[in-house]
């Protein structure tokens, strides 16, 4: 534990140095949702097990990693509409709200879905 906060308190010190081209300082929890915080104006704060990035408060020992990045990963938002294909759906596990996986090469009935990848987890809704 000591030697997280150490590691936070050294990564204070050279963020303007090692952020270089990277807008985003990312931080991954313990449950696998990641928060991305813009590095413009960053200022990180510690106190007692919270950890405060610009208006983002972490409890430490939620923290998995962190780790700048070119692009926002947060997730469990919305961050943008896409129209999908069944094309796209293809490798992608598939479950309904009830927390049933679906097969992804059947032909999905009118609801909302939500769909994980390697990289990402999103609702969709199928009209």
């Amino acid at each position: 534990m000591k030697s997280f906060i150490l590691g936070i308190l050294m990564m204070i010190g050279t963020l303007p140095a090692m952020a270089g081209n990277y807008p985003y300082l990312t931080f991954e929890l313990t449950d696998g949702a990641k928060v991305s915080v813009s590095v413009s104006s960053l200022s990180l704060s510690v106190n007692g097990n919270t950890l405060k990035a610009g208006a983002q408060t972490f409890t430490i020992s939620n923290l998995s990693k962190m780790y700048f990045s070119s692009t926002d990963e947060t997730n469990g938002g919305a961050t943008a509409i896409e129209e999908l294909t069944a094309d796209d759906l293809e490798g992608k596990e598939i479950y309904d709200l009830n927390g049933h996986r679906l097969d992804s090469d059947a032909q999905l009935p009118r609801g909302v879905y939500i769909v994980k990848s390697k990289n990402k987890t999103c609702k969709i809704v199928v009209r």
